[in-house]
């Protein structure tokens, strides 16, 4: 995948407001389904960092024809103690941002690490997909991240849950440690 870095600004709004109207016919054909499979599921990562699956979101089979997985990160402005819980009842409201994305199939909402980071883990139909949206996505977490906060990577051919279950010490996805903040070592 290219240089981590967003869309231009016109590019990247008109795909995010293309998506919001897309949302809105998927949601009334009642498409998106939120699922309980992996609530609670506890992610470790390489980094030493876990995150609790707070949220699990699915459209239709939620399982891509061409698959990846798409990783996302960033630490929200101002959001401390309680605020963070209100932070992750909002967020429902932001699957307008995601959902009606080409290529869309599912994703695991991560609740905040020891470190105040955020992590979104997608299963993608395309990888290139999977890098537009990312890409797109990133002027909308601009506007209430922290600077620098905001990074993803895209794994192609890997559905979601096999990238899940390939977690363990010997971390076979990624051998350098940049890549520890997305990197799972096992699930609790």
């Amino acid at each position: 995948m290219g240089e981590q870095k967003p869309l231009a600004p016109g590019e990247a709004w008109r795909s995010v407001a293309a998506c919001v109207l897309s949302t809105f016919g998927l949601l009334a054909r009642q498409w998106v389904r939120l699922s309980g499979e992996r609530l609670g599921t506890r992610l470790r990562f390489a980094d030493g960092t876990s995150a609790r699956v707070y949220r699990e979101t699915r459209l239709g089979s939620g399982l891509a024809k061409d698959p990846c997985t798409l990783v996302v990160t960033f630490r929200l402005r101002l959001v401390r103690g309680r605020a963070h819980a209100l932070f992750r009842a909002e967020s429902l409201l932001n699957t307008l941002l995601f959902v009606g994305f080409p290529g869309f199939t599912s994703k695991l909402w991560l609740a905040h690490d020891e470190r105040a980071r955020y992590r979104g883990v997608y299963e993608w139909d395309g990888p290139e997909r999977a890098e537009h949206y990312a890409r797109s996505l990133w002027r909308v977490l601009a506007l209430v991240s922290v600077p620098g906060s905001i990074g993803y990577t895209v794994l192609p051919g890997l559905r979601r849950d096999d990238f899940l279950a390939a977690a363990g010490p010997a971390g076979t996805l990624a051998p350098d440690e940049s890549a520890a903040w997305w990197r799972t070592r096992g699930t609790a």
